[in-house]
């Protein structure tokens, strides 16, 4: 296990700090697309929290007796 750990942390440090340069061009399309992916990426987080946020509340709320007698409403129009 000990092992394993250092192998995995010298492998880590070899491809992090013992890279040769690139010397590649970020032209400014690079930059804008880099900063849509970061806009996008958290519209999707946010949405997603407030979709799972909303699904808890929900679950844990208490029904309230206009809401029982709607669904009961709703429930014998069913059934007709």
């Amino acid at each position: 296990m000990y092992r394993k750990i250092v192998a995995q942390f010298s492998t880590l440090f070899m491809l992090l700090f013992l890279a040769s340069p690139t010397y590649a061009y970020l032209d400014p399309g690079t930059g804008s697309m880099i900063l849509q992916g970061l806009i996008a990426g958290a519209a999707m987080a946010s949405i997603t929290i407030k979709m799972y946020w909303y699904k808890l509340t929900t679950f844990f709320k208490k029904p309230t007796p206009e809401s029982l007698e709607t669904e009961e409403e709703v429930e014998s129009a069913k059934s007709e």
